[in-house]
C-alpha cells in the first residue's frame, strides 16, 4: 500500500517524534521547513494519484459498459420501436381516414346524382300531369264550346224558323191596320217569302 507523506507525518508524532504541529483546520502536519504544497501538486504523490485515477476510471468504465450504456441503449431501442409503432399506426389511421373520405365523397356524388334524377323525374311527371290536365281541360272546354255552338245553332234555327211566322203575323197585322180588310194568309206568306229572297 502506498503511504502519502502527510499520513507519514501524522503517524510520526504517535511514535514519539515531533516534527511539526497538526493544525485542526486541515488535519495536515506542516513539515519542518514550513512550505505547504497543495497535495495534488505534490510531486511525491503523483504515483499514488495516478494509481487511484486508473482504478477510478476503470471502475467508472466498467459501470458505464455494464450498467449505464445497456440501460440507455435499451431505452433508446424501446423508444425507437415505440416511435416506429406510432408511425405505423398513424399511417394506418391516415389510410383509413383517406378511405373513409373517398367513400363519403363517392356516396355524396351518388346521392347528388340520385337527387338530380329524382328532381328530373318529378319535373317530367309534373310536366306530363300538367299536359294531361291541360288536354283534359281543353277537351272539356271544346266539348262545352261545341255544345254551346250546337245550342246556338238550334236557337238560331228555331229563331229563323219563327222569323217567318213572326214576319207573317206582323205583315198581316200591318196590312190589317193599313188597308183594313184582312188579307189572306197565303198572300201574306208569299209576300214574306218574296222579301226573304230579296234580302
Amino acid at each position: 500500500m502506498f503511504v502519502t507523506p502527510a499520513f507519514a507525518q501524522q503517524a510520526a508524532p504517535a511514535n514519539g517524534a515531533t516534527q511539526g504541529e497538526v493544525h485542526t483546520e486541515t488535519g495536515v502536519a506542516h513539515n519542518e521547513h514550513g512550505t505547504g504544497v497543495f497535495p495534488p501538486f505534490d510531486q511525491s504523490t503523483y504515483a499514488s494519484q495516478l494509481l487511484w485515477l486508473v482504478i477510478t476510471f476503470g471502475l467508472f468504465y466498467l459501470l458505464m459498459q455494464k450498467v449505464i450504456v445497456p440501460r440507455i441503449g435499451g431505452i433508446l431501442e424501446h423508444r425507437h420501436d415505440r416511435i416506429a409503432q406510432d408511425l405505423d399506426e398513424a399511417s394506418r389511421l391516415k389510410a383509413e381516414a383517406d378511405a373513409a373520405v373517398a367513400t363519403y365523397e363517392k356516396e355524396l356524388a351518388e346521392a347528388r346524382s340520385k337527387a338530380g334524377a329524382i328532381a328530373e323525374s318529378a319535373r317530367e311527371a309534373a310536366k306530363v300531369k300538367a299536359n294531361a290536365d291541360r288536354a283534359a281541360i281543353e277537351a272539356e272546354l271544346a266539348g262545352k264550346l261545341a255544345a254551346a255552338e250546337a245550342r246556338i245553332s238550334e236557337i238560331k234555327a228555331a229563331a229563323f224558323a219563327e222569323v217567318g211566322a213572326i214576319a207573317e203575323e206582323t205583315a198581316s197585322a200591318i196590312v190589317d191596320q193599313l188597308i183594313g180588310p184582312k188579307a189572306s194568309a197565303e198572300d201574306v206568306r208569299a209576300a214574306v217569302a218574296t222579301a226573304k229572297v230579296g234580302a
